[in-house]
């Protein structure tokens, strides 16, 4: 190893804020196959999201899917330990085609109806030669959703979140994840435009992260040796829920303590409107 070791270095600074031409790329990918690193989340976790809806102490017989789910993982997300509690909600983003660096551009696609930014951390994992997932670590991560889309239908909720989406810049490796504070930013103009504090971590959710972890990887086609997975396991709040509507040019900024730098990413929004998708037969 140390034979490949040279004096070269690099100003981190400067290529994090961009002044370099050497550019950061997102802190795992599947160097071959990319369509083996499955890109996931897990919704209706975070304690502080659910005030932002009254919670479940204020719901009524009339309460939605969506806080009857959050109000069974009150209930039971965080077992004893050895036991298996309830299943939080789960959700498929893509494969790592579409995970983005920092610095790089979340897409409102032409057929989506808004973009907006969900502020979260979001677990590495590597499933080893015998099947065994090991977690090699977490990063800051925008989970990125199409709101406008979701918010019309509870059903919609799998097609806002097939987009893009970034993690980085650093990767923790064996972090604390009890309570991690941070910040999401919305800069428009070069200026903050909207700015709130978040918080994250087993503390303010209503699951246990080995909760998150095993209903996640229960599944065996979540267990084949060689695959990456990156899980994204909630956001304690969103700009859209303020009622901000992000723009093209819109830089969203996400900062959590202890897990370096901001990842900042802009937001571009596709011109024209959506195209026809045609199949040929074979």
């Amino acid at each position: 190893m140390n034979a490949h070791v040279t004096d070269d270095s690099l100003d981190y600074d400067a290529v994090y804020a961009g002044r370099s031409p050497w550019r950061l790329l997102a802190p795992i990918d599947h160097p071959i196959e990319p369509a083996r690193c499955l890109v996931s989340g897990t919704g209706l976790t975070h304690l502080g999201s659910a005030k932002n809806r009254q919670a479940m102490h204020a719901v009524t017989a009339d309460e939605t899917d969506s806080l009857k789910m959050f109000r069974w993982g009150v209930e039971g997300g965080k077992p004893a330990p050895q036991q298996i509690g309830t299943a939080p909600e789960w959700f498929y983003k893509g494969n790592g085609t579409i995970l983005r660096a920092p610095g790089e551009p979340l897409d409102v696609p032409s057929y989506a109806e808004d973009g907006g930014e969900e502020a979260e951390i979001a677990g590495v994992y590597l499933v080893d030669p015998l099947g065994q997932p090991r977690r090699i670590g977490m990063a800051i991560g925008n989970e990125f959703s199409d709101h406008v889309f979701e918010r019309k239908n509870y059903l919609n909720l799998a097609g806002s979140k097939m987009r893009s989406c970034a993690i980085g810049p650093e990767l923790v490796v064996d972090p604390a994840f009890d309570s991690v504070a941070g910040t999401v930013t919305i800069e428009r103009a070069g200026k903050t435009f909207w700015s709130q504090a978040i918080a994250t971590g087993e503390a303010e959710m209503c699951h246990s992260l080995a909760n998150i972890e095993h209903h996640h990887f229960k599944f065996e086609t979540h267990r084949r040796p060689g695959d990456l997975h990156v899980h994204y396991y909630g956001a304690h709040s969103l700009s859209f829920g303020a009622g901000v509507r992000l723009a093209e040019g819109d830089v969203m900024a996400i900062a959590f303590e202890n897990f370096g730098r901001p990842l900042r990413n802009p937001l571009r929004v596709a011109s024209g409107p959506a195209g026809l998708v045609t199949i040929i037969p074979l």
